[in-house]
């Protein structure tokens, strides 16, 4: 909806040429022309009326009216204070219509056409309005009946994520709201694989075991199985909001697990077998996991009916639900398969004293 661009029409202009040896002549300078014109066509604030039945004081503009601003004769008549007295403009300069010329537009040293538009319904995200842009675009190429194919024939092509390496010939750029949206997600993205790469490490320097975190990071998607539907069931959006909502319940996540991998650890030092210690953890500890649960949810409850940080309340509220009915699953049995791997391929040593 409201598709527009910034193609201007042309249109007719008052050009004002200044002839500048009668001006000398006549002891006007350029800069006194200027001034009478900006005064006469823009308005100049000459001093402000103060109403004290408003609030603010009303600036005083002095300007020609409509009819006089347009006129050729009107514009020639105007006086011009010089050194010698008033003269009018008509006798230092030539007044006359011309044609506007087209604005030309740049980005990035290219010059651009700007094409804007806003989507509205069902479909708020533009990534759709794209796809169907391109389709759009691919039928015009095909019948041959693209505006650009008279400066180079074929597709039109399109860049979504980077700018045009050459302004030779036509392309087509994404931009605008569908740039910010790339960038948000693509920054968010790599912050969020950062904090994976810190919580493996802490996670290894505090058990001691380069394959205990993907028992404990494991739940960290398996939150996605809440968000995903969450935002279907309330029809919401996936937004920035919603991306920050799964990192930060990401934290979350990795600390349920912990508690569970640190309870089973602790009672195996206490010499309980492995498969007893697996499943007293996944009762156990599974109340403080469930409170945990309880409080994000509640906390989180606040937001949800904002229009900006509902994304943030869903993630919050259904990642973690998810995640903490599929961790005291999931966390156990990678714990249990993993250690009991380590203990099948342990090497048998035996010592020999005499």
């Amino acid at each position: 909806m409201d598709v527009d661009w910034y193609v201007t029409d042309p249109h007719p202009e008052l050009r004002v040429e200044l002839v500048t040896d009668k001006a000398t002549a006549l002891g006007v300078s350029p800069e006194r022309v200027r001034q009478v014109l900006e005064a006469a066509l823009r308005g100049t604030t000459v001093g402000l009326v103060r109403d004290p039945q408003s609030r603010e004081d009303v600036p005083l503009v002095v300007r020609l009216p409509q009819s006089r601003r347009t006129s050729e004769s009107q514009l020639a008549a105007l006086g011009v204070h010089g050194t010698h007295g008033v003269v009018s403009l008509g006798e230092i300069a030539r007044i006359r219509q011309d044609m506007a010329p087209a604005v030309i537009y740049h980005k990035n040293l290219f010059p651009v056409v700007y094409v804007t538009a806003d989507m509205a319904g069902g479909e708020e995200s533009p990534i759709y309005a794209m796809l169907r842009a391109g389709h759009a675009l691919d039928d015009l190429a095909a019948q041959g009946r693209g505006a650009w194919q008279r400066a180079q024939p074929g597709t039109l092509p399109r860049l979504t994520t980077s700018m045009p390496a050459q302004d030779h010939e036509y392309v087509l750029k994404w931009d605008g709201e569908w740039q910010i949206t790339y960038e948000v997600f693509r920054d968010m993205g790599l912050a969020f694989a950062a904090v994976l790469v810190l919580i493996a490490l802490l996670v290894v320097g505090w058990f001691g075991s380069y394959t205990t975190p993907i028992a404990i990071m494991a739940p960290i998607p398996l939150s996605l199985i809440g968000i995903i539907p969450a935002h279907a069931l309330a029809g919401a959006f996936f937004t920035a909001t919603s991306m920050i909502g799964f990192i930060a319940g990401a934290g979350i996540v990795v600390r349920n697990s912990i508690i569970l991998v640190d309870f089973i650890e602790l009672r195996r030092n206490q010499g309980v077998p492995l498969a007893e210690a697996v499943v007293e953890a996944g009762a156990l500890r599974f109340r403080p996991m469930l409170l945990t649960a309880a409080s994000v949810v509640a906390g989180a409850f606040v937001i949800l009916f904002d229009p900006i940080f509902q994304g943030l309340a869903i993630s919050l509220m259904a990642g973690e639900v998810a995640a903490t009915l599929f961790s005291r699953l999931v966390v156990p049995v990678l714990y249990y398969l993993e250690k009991r791997h380590e203990e099948r391929h342990v090497t048998p040593q035996a010592t020999v004293q005499g």
